[in-house]
């Protein structure tokens, strides 16, 4: 079964459990792993005006592989020697916990409803293993996560840790099953949609890039994944790229 590919809800709910499989640490030098590093230099190229430092990623629905790249997409950043924080804000369905095996009792919910007036960061973020990857898990599930993400202590976290860290990756929900990627978008410098080969429907992400708008955030453009190849690291699938494209854009979809 290719290391990328997710076929059914089963196989989706496992990562809930079991976290993401992480190609560019078990294998850097694999084809998937530089396709990675391709989407990373990529994204940087798009930064030489307007400077990238929150960078989110988020799908039309679920099981689209988002936060598989989202991950992946955050070693191969550290791996350039840059200081990353990685945020699942994904707080309905959490996987980073299960990804790097690590306690969950506290994280981004912590701090979103902490009452005191400054929090201590370093008790909170995690090491990920991964040398200039640090980790902040998402904290136990609240019954309000648009409320939180939309909140100021959100801004306020985000801008304190734009000031930290050289890169900040963020972990969103899809943007068709709940609010919470639209109130947090605007908030961030770029957003780019994960867009899964013959799963994602054209419909619904025409929709996402409209959602998107709406919210104005800085669309980058999308990752296709589970793009079919031949010997991609053995594993048979990889992964496709595209900047600068809406789905539907006067009419055209291309």
């Amino acid at each position: 079964m290719p290391l990328f590919h997710h076929k059914n809800k089963k196989q989706s709910d496992m990562s809930l459990h079991e976290g993401i499989r992480l190609i560019t640490a078990v294998h850097s030098k694999s084809s998937i792993s530089e396709q990675f590093r391709t989407l990373r230099t990529n994204i940087s190229f798009m930064a030489i005006d307007h400077p990238i430092k929150t960078l989110a990623l988020t799908s039309a629905s679920v099981s689209e592989g988002k936060s598989t790249v989202t991950d992946n997409l955050a070693v191969v950043w550290a791996q350039n020697g840059q200081q990353v924080l990685l945020v699942d804000a994904d707080l309905r369905r959490p996987t980073l916990h299960g990804t790097f095996d690590l306690d969950n009792r506290e994280g981004l919910t912590t701090i979103l409803t902490s009452q005191a007036k400054t929090i201590n960061l370093n008790q909170i973020i995690q090491p990920s293993g991964i040398n200039n990857l640090s980790l902040l898990t998402s904290g136990p599930t609240p019954p309000n996560p648009a409320e939180l993400l939309n909140s100021q202590r959100m801004r306020d976290l985000l801008a304190a840790a734009k000031n930290r860290y050289d890169m900040v990756i963020v972990d969103v929900p899809p943007m068709l099953e709940v609010t919470d990627t639209q109130v947090i978008a605007h908030n961030l410098d770029a957003v780019v949609l994960v867009i899964k080969q013959g799963q994602t429907q054209k419909l619904g992400a025409k929709r996402a890039v409209e959602l998107l708008k709406l919210a104005h955030a800085n669309l980058l453009g999308y990752v296709m994944n589970d793009v079919p190849s031949d010997g991609s690291a053995g594993y048979g699938y990889g992964y496709g790229y595209g900047y600068g494209y809406s789905y539907g854009n006067d009419g055209d979809d291309k």
